[in-house]
């Protein structure tokens, strides 16, 4: 009876112990999402501060010129992108954008009648200006959190930069010593998929972005670079991201002729098709080892349970289980698993010395 007792008592703090942490990680899904991203993040520049620190580039430096080049990249972007993006905004929320949709609207008929009628409602219903500002203390607040939330995401990158393989070597230190050559190659595996995937997918989103505004431009897309904006930043959310890109390129096609629209399609599909059968096979290949269907799945589930934008975690959350499942349940050894090449070799990414 007393030993029955002692299990009963064990197995209930444990099931009140998993559930306490079940509900506190619920709590802070927030900071688990950062800090994961921050993992993503790491994974991602760790190859190019190695091939640094091989040409005795101190890494401080070399993670400090990543960050550099980071941020002028996106100043640039900014600089080149966002007056013209603002222009077009303003010019579809006009009085005199509407109006063109209206008459566009009027003077068509079947499809493009009903597609150019419901652009307009959603535009008479979307707020005015003045009801989007709001009180400068609110701005500040968000703008804050936006910064700090930032600022703790790049500085834990930065953290697991430096502290990765001495955080592995201390949870090895808990398990048996067998188990601990097979843990280190899978948390390796992990980070070289992640790395692998958070590259390609950088190169496609400004591939796509920029190839297809310039193609909008050439045919005469209303607010080009708008669009071929949004199809860049889609890429990120898979097989959702590029439909909605299409739609949306048809549908603003359409304000201005047919023909306009049918070439936006044009446009969407052959880039569509050029990034599945050229670009993604020789940039990103198999990099996070997910089916299509796998990886649909698991943007709707991610997107159902979370937020809209826990979505962009959903394929690298995805490709952590597959690799844990295929390791551990499927017996693969993660040192034999293959990682494509993305701008840095896996053989490099894998035997580099971060300590």
């Amino acid at each position: 009876m007393t030993q029955t007792a002692k299990r009963v008592a064990i197995g209930t703090l444990v099931a009140g112990g998993i559930v306490v942490a079940a509900l506190a990680l619920w709590k802070l899904r927030l900071v688990v999402a950062l800090l994961f991203s921050a993992m993503i993040i790491a994974a991602a520049i760790r190859p190019g501060i190695d091939w640094l620190a091989r040409r005795r580039v101190p890494r401080p430096l070399g993670l400090a010129l990543h960050y550099g080049v980071l941020l002028a990249a996106v100043g640039v972007a900014l600089a080149f992108a966002v007056p013209a993006a603002i222009h077009q905004v303003d010019h579809a929320l006009s009085p005199s954008g509407k109006a063109e949709v209206a008459r566009a609207a009027q003077h068509s008929t079947g499809f493009k009648h009903q597609l150019l009628t419901e652009l307009k409602k959603r535009l008479d219903h979307l707020p005015k200006r003045s009801e989007l500002v709001k009180p400068a203390t609110e701005i500040g607040r968000k703008a804050f959190e936006i910064l700090i939330g930032i600022f703790f995401t790049f500085a834990t990158a930065a953290y697991w930069i430096f502290e990765r393989d001495r955080t592995v070597d201390v949870v090895c230190t808990l398990l048996p010593r067998p188990k601990r050559k097979k843990v280190r190659d899978t948390w390796t595996l992990v980070d070289l998929r992640l790395g692998a995937f958070v590259r390609g997918q950088a190169l496609l989103i400004v591939a796509v972005g920029v190839v297809l505004s310039l193609l909008f431009w050439a045919i005469g897309e209303p607010y080009w670079i708008l669009v071929g904006s949004f199809a860049g930043l889609v890429e990120i959310v898979p097989v959702i991201g590029p439909l909605s890109a299409g739609a949306i390129a048809v549908v603003v096609g359409f304000t201005a002729s047919v023909h306009v629209a049918v070439l936006a399609a044009i446009c969407v599909l052959a880039v569509r098709l050029a990034e599945d059968y050229l670009v993604m096979p020789k940039v990103l290949g198999e990099a996070v080892g997910l089916s299509p269907l796998l990886v649909l799945v698991s943007v709707t589930t991610v997107g159902i349970l979370f937020s809209g934008w826990a979505v962009l975690l959903a394929v690298p959350i995805a490709a952590v289980l597959v690799t844990l499942f295929d390791v551990v349940l499927r017996d693969v050894d993660p040192a034999e698993e293959e990682v494509p090449a993305v701008i840095f070799s896996p053989k490099e990414e894998g035997t580099a010395n971060t300590g």
